[in-house]
């Protein structure tokens, strides 16, 4: 057991001498008097999941560790459960690229750029100074920085701007097997209301709306049921990425289905590595392979099997219109 998960138990047992059960349905804050344990949790995660490479410390690197390579970054964008973290497992495998799996203090920052409580000039500097920190951390500040976090996915414009040269890869998965995956876990579960679960960004496990819920649909969020509930996520996350895509240059944003990358590879990987600009045959060729051994096809489609009719007929009219858009049949 992890020194981050012995103390778990005893600041829950302390938020609740202090502020009794209010807690457990509260949002935690980014705040300075709870910073550090933002730090701690995010660099303890980062390491969990880094792909690390040993190179000798060179002067490149050196100077690097300075002033670290955020010139071009790669951000994975995309609904929960529709590839992404299968897409950045295998991008991270490239040496050239320092891959961070949902950094949880900028993951937790999130809302607040959406919902402008930061000024742009400190959310700036605070998405520079995290990212720059991570790469430091593992001293690979010289490779190329990619991130993979469903919640960047509502920010894009601000990551933009932030990042003139960065490149947005998106991947679409069919909304109802993303629902249906997603209806698994407990981060959504009504059945999670009251625990004290939380996910790494703050929000109480269960049905509380996040801030991306439309304010005059918050009640019935909170009262549907799970799929519907997880529907309606992958809709709003979509939505707002295809959006979002129209203020970015064409030659920063690729689009790609998850059906089409898990069938076709090596086809797919290849799109992939022309648009982030991978051009050495040897790094390609491993990518290629990469992905093929790594792609499950059998992933596709499992909402047929698993929804029933009436399912169906109650969740799909949340997004009927996208699916079609998608040319996903409905």
């Amino acid at each position: 057991m992890s020194i981050n998960q012995q103390f778990k138990p005893i600041l829950r047992q302390l938020r609740q001498k202090l502020i009794g059960d209010g807690w457990r349905e509260s949002i935690r804050p980014i705040a300075w008097y709870n910073l550090p344990f933002w730090i701690w949790e995010t660099v303890a995660e980062d390491f969990k999941f880094y792909q690390s490479s040993d190179r000798p410390l060179d002067g490149a690197l050196l100077k690097r560790l300075w002033s670290p390579n955020l010139d071009s970054p790669i951000f994975i964008v995309g609904a929960p459960r529709s590839g992404t973290t299968f897409l950045g497992e295998c991008l991270g495998t490239c040496p050239q690229i320092g891959y961070h799996f949902e950094p949880i203090l900028t993951k937790a920052a999130t809302r607040y750029v959406y919902q402008q409580l930061w000024s742009e000039k400190f959310a700036r500097w605070f998405y520079r100074s995290v990212y720059g920190w991570l790469m430091r951390l593992h001293l690979d500040a010289d490779l190329r920085f990619a991130e993979k976090t469903p919640q960047i996915s509502l920010i894009i414009p601000f990551l933009h701007q932030t990042f003139p040269n960065a490149r947005f890869v998106h991947i679409i998965r069919d909304g109802r097997d993303a629902a249906v995956s997603l209806a698994k876990k407990p981060w959504y579960s009504q059945n999670m209301n009251g625990s004290g679960a939380k996910e790494p960004d703050g929000y109480p496990f269960g049905s509380k709306a996040r801030f991306w819920v439309e304010a005059e649909r918050t009640e019935e969020y909170e009262q549907t049921d799970d799929l519907h509930r997880c529907l309606w996520l992958w809709r709003r996350y979509v939505e707002t990425i295809l959006q979002s895509k129209l203020q970015l240059p064409s030659h920063q944003y690729h689009e790609l289905r998850y059906e089409a990358l898990v069938q076709n590879p090596v086809e797919e990987a290849e799109k992939l590595m022309d648009f982030i600009e991978l051009t050495q045959p040897k790094l390609r060729s491993n990518l290629q392979e990469t992905f093929a051994k790594r792609a499950n096809p059998t992933s596709i489609g499992n909402w047929r099997s698993a929804l029933t009719t009436k399912q169906l007929d109650r969740i799909q009219p949340e997004a009927a219109t996208l699916l079609k858009q998608l040319d996903y049949s409905v």
